[in-house]
């Protein structure tokens, strides 16, 4: 089945539209890349979203235009996904949404919000949407988050040592697979979301990120500010966890930033950037990982990724291309593995990552333009992920 996923992380800077052809052959699931395609929000939407999120108020109206607004903005780039990748032919669309809030309280998940309709993107291509994946998960008790873990398991099981997948979005998330136990999957801390709030604070919006990680590597670290930021009890908490920007946004490093002043923005980000690196690398430790696969927006940042490797000197780092999966497309594609095991019969989360009691079948699917037709159930869940080039 040629699946096409879409996906919009905490950083909310474009829509990753990525396209495969997925197989499942017994306990393996063969996946074929047609490539991936970024495609920028309009400025003014993007503007409602980051007008919306938290720690700001908003109004249903402006929630119900965020809604139509950004369905209509998935629909165009499945559109061009469908054109572009495809040849015009898939079978299925799957939508991760814009996540909005996910609503934590005393490590427990409550609920989350993914806004962008999927009947916008079902009208616009014909193909039926599964959307709407992590309430389900959350229903059963789960986090909801990180649901990339399936995919990262399928896709490392059988690798030697103790590997991992460590995404670099707005939050980073990680997926340890060791031999003989069970995954393990939960959101380290931030990535890039305190970096990407201060360089649009510094520069009042004229620049949106910390391109190459430039201002980093010209500031210094600030120890009484990085002690600060590493009070913050979320590192302390157990996994299964899940965060994102209710908590690590710029109100909270501006209240951090009263208490420990710095006064040279690059020195902020040196210290922000070390702070991504340092949670990480407790996450990596913890759990004996020997091998790290990266993958996000954050593995372009060569100061990031450099201060993970020097906190992690024994350990080997590589980003997830050379697993055959583009960094850059890898969570789009992790959501179109989730959707085509729903349209499967399959569940999409492993308990032992989430914290859910059950694994369970995720999303809500939206039909497109001819009737609804599942496949039969698959007998068997795949167990690897076996990723093949493109011919």
């Amino acid at each position: 089945m040629r699946v096409i996923g879409l996906m919009s992380g905490t950083s909310y800077d474009a829509i990753e539209a990525a396209a495969a052809d997925l197989t499942l052959e017994g306990e393996t699931l063969r996946m074929r890349p047609l490539g991936r395609i970024p495609v920028a929000y309009p400025d003014e939407l993007r503007a409602a979203i980051g007008a919306a999120l938290p720690p700001a108020t908003t109004s249903t109206e402006a929630i119900c235009a965020l809604d139509t607004g950004i369905g209509q903005a998935f629909a165009g780039a499945a559109v061009r996904a469908l054109d572009e990748l495809c040849g015009g032919d898939a079978g299925l669309v799957v939508s991760h949404g814009q996540t909005m809030h996910h609503w934590v309280r005393d490590g427990a998940v409550l609920g989350t919000l993914q806004l962008g309709q999927a009947a916008w993107i079902a009208e616009a291509t014909g193909l039926p949407v599964v959307s709407d994946l992590r309430a389900r998960d959350i229903a059963a008790g789960g986090q909801g988050a990180p649901l990339v873990g399936m995919t990262d398991t399928l896709l490392l099981r059988g690798l030697p040592g103790v590997p991992a997948a460590l995404n670099l979005g707005g939050i980073a998330n990680i997926t340890v697979v060791a031999p003989d136990t069970d995954p393990v999957a939960f959101d380290t801390g931030p990535a890039n979301a305190l970096l990407d709030a201060a360089v649009r604070h510094f520069t009042a919006g004229a620049r949106e990120y910390d391109e190459s990680g430039r201002g980093a590597a010209a500031g210094q670290e600030s120890p009484e500010l990085l002690r600060l930021l590493l009070d913050e009890p979320y590192y302390r908490l157990p996994a299964p966890k899940s965060t994102g920007k209710e908590l690590f946004h710029l109100p909270y490093l501006l209240r951090a930033l009263e208490a420990a002043p710095v006064a040279e923005p690059n020195d902020v980000l040196a210290t922000l950037t070390r702070l991504t690196a340092l949670t990480v690398a407790d996450a990596v430790r913890a759990h004996g990982v020997t091998q790290l696969v990266v993958s996000g927006g954050g593995a372009h940042n060569p100061v990031l990724t450099g201060m993970i490797a020097e906190e992690l000197p024994g350990v080997r780092l590589l980003p997830s291309d050379d697993l055959g999966v583009p960094s850059d497309a890898k969570e789009a594609l992790a959501f179109a593995v989730l959707g085509f095991l729903t349209l499967h019969g399959l569940p999409g989360t492993l308990p032992s990552g989430t914290g859910a009691r059950h694994p369970s079948l995720l999303g809500s699917i939206t039909p497109g333009r001819r009737p609804l037709r599942l496949p039969e159930p698959a007998a068997t869940a795949p167990r690897r992920l076996l990723v093949e080039a493109r011919p």
